[in-house]
């Protein structure tokens, strides 16, 4: 009976991971495959790889947080097993909507519900964790306003990416070897570029595995069931399969669907957000990276925003009208997340608080109502569907 428990546990586990890897990779590698800079399977790849090397590396410290530091319940090979169900289930509804859901807070969310009913949360663990929520994304807010209010046009002169119609790499027959060399209308800078970007996805790709890889199997080494390394080896394969499989649609949602986020600002934003999560997860913190990113999307739009006015004017209240269409005020031509080409030309560099000739566009110009709408619902959705549904089965039915 041990013998099936642990295989039925391994499963869920498996489960989650594959949700996860579902979710996470769209986050991850969804603007990079939008701006046409890498395919969905070598974005799938790229995941399975960085986010078992954040897991291994900084992750062990999330691992230890949910399997042992937020309730006292001991975690059997049963409780485990429904706990990991919730979680996979409510992110298993989150990726047939195609819409990245925050898989911390999600665990989290399911673990604080066994707490709930069984009497056992440890208060003081779960208000570190959510006081955490609440300063990360002011914290990611701020750092990107001051970006995009002070340094955001000198990097789009500096770092505008130029995407050519053909290859970026072609294969050389000439010689006795093929070797690649670069396509013919490929330049230097669209090479450093690509680089950039894959890069930052790698980058967000191990933040998601430092913070998510507890997610599927904290429960399961919590229990004393499965090793840490082994736990998280499991998580990482598990995250994999899902990259290549289910991930396509979230990568589709954040690459396409839901903002023309210029290319430029979609790596200040995953910069930003990397370093916050995986800031978090050194420290034990489960963070959402979703809510995290947003947040720098807002800030960095606002910073944009209020460079037509000194602080002086905005502490009088003369702020203009705030959207994230701030974003491409620079330029009309500049690349976007599922663009086709595009390098600025004019870029406005002006002193802080003069004007510009051109209008801010606003916020319904550059997202699509029903998608945002969807994000923001299912967002708030599937953690509150774990937690809850958690609750009820501890409290009502004999598992513990």
């Amino acid at each position: 009976m041990d013998g099936v428990l642990f295989a039925v546990g391994v499963l869920v586990a498996a489960f989650v991971g594959f949700n996860i890897g579902g979710s996470s990779t769209g986050v991850a590698f969804g603007p990079a495959v939008g701006a046409g800079t890498i395919s969905k399977l070598g974005a799938a790849a790229l995941m399975t790889v960085f986010a078992l090397a954040g897991g291994l590396t900084v992750g062990r410290e999330v691992v230890d947080t949910l399997g042992s530091d937020i309730v006292a319940t001991e975690f059997t090979m049963v409780v485990s097993i429904v706990v990991l169900f919730f979680v996979g289930f409510a992110l298993f509804l989150s990726n047939v909507a195609g819409v990245p859901a925050s898989t911390s807070m999600t665990a989290v969310g399911a673990i604080a519900g066994l707490g709930l009913a069984e009497h056992t949360l440890k208060w003081s663990t779960m208000g570190q964790i959510v006081a955490w929520w609440l300063v990360a994304p002011v914290v990611a807010f701020w750092v990107s306003g001051v970006i995009g209010r002070y340094l955001y046009p000198t990097l789009v002169e500096r770092f505008a990416i130029d995407q050519s119609g053909g290859s970026l790499f072609v294969l050389d027959r000439s010689g006795t070897l093929p070797r690649p060399r670069l396509g013919e209308e490929t330049t230097s800078r669209e090479v450093f570029g690509t680089a950039i970007v894959v890069g930052i996805g790698c980058y967000m790709a191990f933040a998601a595995g430092a913070s998510n890889v507890a997610n599927a199997v904290a429960p399961l080494v919590g229990s004393g069931s499965l090793g840490e390394t082994e736990g998280i080896l499991l998580a990482g394969g598990a995250i994999g399969l899902g990259a290549f499989t289910i991930a396509r649609r979230t990568m589709d949602t954040v690459g396409n669907d839901l903002t023309d986020l210029p290319l430029l600002a979609a790596i200040v934003v995953a910069v930003v957000s990397s370093t916050v999560v995986t800031g978090l997860s050194a420290i034990g913190i489960p963070a959402s990276f979703v809510v995290i990113a947003t947040m720098s999307i807002v800030g960095l739009g606002w910073g944009r925003a209020t460079r037509t006015v000194t602080i002086e004017e905005t502490m009088h209240g003369e702020t203009p009208d705030v959207s994230v269409g701030a974003l491409t005020a620079d330029a009309d031509d500049a690349p976007t997340v599922g663009g086709e080409t595009g390098t600025p030309t004019d870029v406005d560099t002006r002193p802080i608080g003069e004007e510009r000739s051109e209008e801010i566009p606003a916020a319904d110009e550059l997202f699509e109502p029903k998608t945002t709408a969807r994000v923001v619902l299912m967002q708030n959705l599937v953690p509150s569907i774990a937690t809850i549904a958690a609750f009820l089965v501890f409290r009502f039915v004999p598992i513990t």
